[in-house]
């Protein structure tokens, strides 16, 4: 199978504006699994390596002829990089970028330090807000938790209280929820709920073929299926949208032609890069679960553009859609769904990224039971309407 040649250019740029964090999260990719590499970054972007990241990204979208770029100012914690620091970097950007671009900003944090003074910058600043949280109390208090051991999930409660006033409502654009399948789903998506996001994301916790998943008893157990599972059927079976799930809407969108608004799944070219607090670009972070160094690129936005990072080998594996996939993934009748799964889970030492999502099957039974669902819903649609059309007929 013919190998992409041209590359397709970076659209979101995931800037790392602090590198330390305020929480010790159990899962925490960036500090708690094998690459170490935070410990050797400075703990806050400089305002020197914000202008040359404004720069590149301009550059970028200029050479491209962009319509949209979106940046994610992410950590750590972003917000520990001070408002200041914050403002100038959209600032920058934004004077850097062509007229004709669009750009979008959104800060992901745990929520922790967000006070009105930070809200109404990002109201003057049109930055949208995405906060993580695991559920209720207890799921939530079972990993998002501070160095000391307690749990952070009051505090942050509290910050969503405040995002959700009808000042800064607009700014909200949803909860980032990584699953522990001992917690129960629907309890879960429904405390979750009571925020009232726009959108939630749903994320499998990292895990590869060297490393496993937690709870995984063999390859094919399906303990992640089986939970989103029930809580798609809840969200699905609503009698109206209460808010999107990006995981669920993506393979609905896929299941139908169209295309995902998610990594893990299908086969678009992965068009995120990211930027350390140092100037390094580096892939996506998820990557540090897998090995030390496996996300770094050896460039830097001082001496590299991101044209070239976009010609380095690992950039160019998560651009090659199917033709990069192992065999197993591309004989399989999912394959234009699935995608293979995120590019991390797909790790296993000896051989690399050369082989499906270590959910493979959890991703498969989620994949084939919406189909199941939507093919359901389309043929009862299909009957309902069969009457009137020759009845209509009839009558003319």
């Amino acid at each position: 199978m013919a190998l992409r040649t041209t590359p397709s250019p970076i659209r979101q740029v995931l800037l790392k504006v602090h590198s330390r964090c305020n929480l010790s999260c159990t899962y925490c990719y960036v500090y708690h699994h094998a690459d170490q590499s935070w410990r050797r970054q400075p703990a806050t972007m400089s305002r020197a390596i914000v202008d040359i990241a404004a720069e590149r990204i301009g550059s970028h979208a200029r050479a491209w002829q962009l319509p949209k770029v979106t940046v994610i100012l992410h950590g750590g914690e972003p917000l520990m990089a001070g408002a200041d620091l914050i403002e100038h970097a959209v600032r920058a950007i934004r004077a850097a970028a062509p007229e004709a671009t669009q750009v979008d900003f959104t800060v992901q944090t745990n929520g922790l330090l967000l006070r009105p003074p930070l809200l109404e910058m990002f109201l003057r600043q049109d930055i949208r807000v995405g906060i993580s949280l695991d559920g209720g109390q207890s799921a939530n208090d079972r990993h998002r938790l501070f160095a000391h051991g307690g749990g952070s999930y009051r505090p942050v409660a509290k910050a969503l209280a405040l995002l959700r006033q009808d000042r800064y409502r607009r700014l909200y654009s949803g909860l980032l929820c990584t699953i522990d399948i001992r917690n129960d789903p629907v309890g879960v998506y429904e405390d979750l709920l009571s925020f009232a996001p726009p959108r939630m994301d749903l994320l499998l916790p990292h895990g590869n073929w060297t490393t496993p998943p937690p709870f995984r008893v063999d390859n094919s157990d399906t303990p992640y299926a089986d939970w989103l599972i029930a809580v798609f059927d809840r969200w699905y079976g609503a009698p109206r949208r209460e808010t999107d799930i990006r995981l669920f809407s993506s393979i609905m969108t896929l299941i139908v032609g169209g295309r995902s608004g998610s990594e893990a799944v299908g086969l678009e070219p992965i068009d995120l890069i990211t930027v350390e607090t140092d100037g390094s670009i580096e892939q996506g972070d998820a990557l540090k679960t897998t090995a030390d160094g496996m996300a770094a690129t050896g460039l830097t936005i001082t001496d590299h553009s991101f044209d070239e990072a976009l010609r380095h080998p690992g950039v160019r594996a998560r651009q090659q859609g199917l033709a990069a996939l192992c065999h197993t993934c591309q004989s399989c009748p999912v394959v234009s769904i699935c995608g293979g799964g995120l590019y991390a889970h797909r790790y296993r030492e000896h051989n690399g990224f050369a082989n499906p999502t270590v959910y493979c099957a959890d991703q498969r039974k989620l994949i084939e039971h919406i189909y199941t669902r939507m093919a359901a819903d389309l043929r009862r649609l299909s009957a309902q309407q069969s009457p009137t059309t020759e009845t209509a007929v009839i009558t003319r």
